[in-house]
């Protein structure tokens, strides 16, 4: 297999991926720079903290929406190659690195989980129902973001086992590998109880406590 011949899908994923949504929204919303925030993260949690649940919102449906869009167009519009779904496999990987490790930031990105979840969307819309699933049922039980994340990102290579998705597989285990290597931090705070659990009304308070003049 000529690995040459998916470089223009690997590209075309890491250029929708990398793209840094929350940072490009807060700033263009006045609400600061997200490195500088929170835990300096891009992602759509600490976007929520630093201008609320719209804005969060919007950086969630964006990030998902990149890793979809990457699949989609490679699948309609790039050869598929001698790889069984080679085209979609490698625009996946593509803009789920370039989410990860962009370019434009020094390779300092977010940590995954959306992304991960649009690429599901597109490639196995039961693993991503699955992983809503799950996430949604760890964050209230613990009312922690990450949990919820980590768990949505185990349940997809699990989940592509069971239905027998072998092309997907390999690749689904890897991203959520990096996915618990980006959470790293939150994991070492996890396990000494360290990990803040979520306010709706704190995150709305400290949003809107930003706009308040000095």
């Amino acid at each position: 297999m000529a690995v040459t011949e998916y470089l223009p899908a690997l590209a075309l994923g890491y250029l929708l991926g990398s793209i840094p949504f929350g940072l490009l929204l807060a700033a263009m919303l006045g609400k600061g720079d997200l490195r500088t925030i929170g835990s300096g993260n891009i992602g759509a949690t600490n976007a929520l903290r630093a201008g609320g649940k719209g804005l969060g919102a919007a950086v969630l449906f964006l990030d998902a929406l990149k890793g979809a869009a990457a699949v989609l167009i490679a699948r309609h519009f790039l050869p598929d190659g001698p790889m069984e779904h080679g085209a979609e496999i490698f625009a996946a990987t593509g803009a789920f690195v370039g989410h990860l490790y962009p370019v434009w930031l020094k390779f300092k990105g977010g940590k995954g989980v959306a992304t991960f979840f649009g690429i599901l969307i597109a490639l196995l819309p039961v693993a991503a129902l699955v992983a809503a699933l799950v996430w949604v049922g760890l964050f209230l039980i613990t009312r922690i973001s990450s949990v919820g994340g980590l768990g949505s990102a185990i349940s997809a290579p699990m989940t592509a086992a069971f239905m027998g998705a072998e092309p997907y597989f390999g690749m689904l285990l890897g991203f959520t590998l990096l996915i618990l290597w980006k959470h790293r931090d939150n994991i070492r705070r996890l396990r000494a109880g360290e990990e803040k659990r979520f306010s709706a009304r704190r995150e709305e308070t400290r949003a809107t406590g930003d706009q308040r003049p000095s």
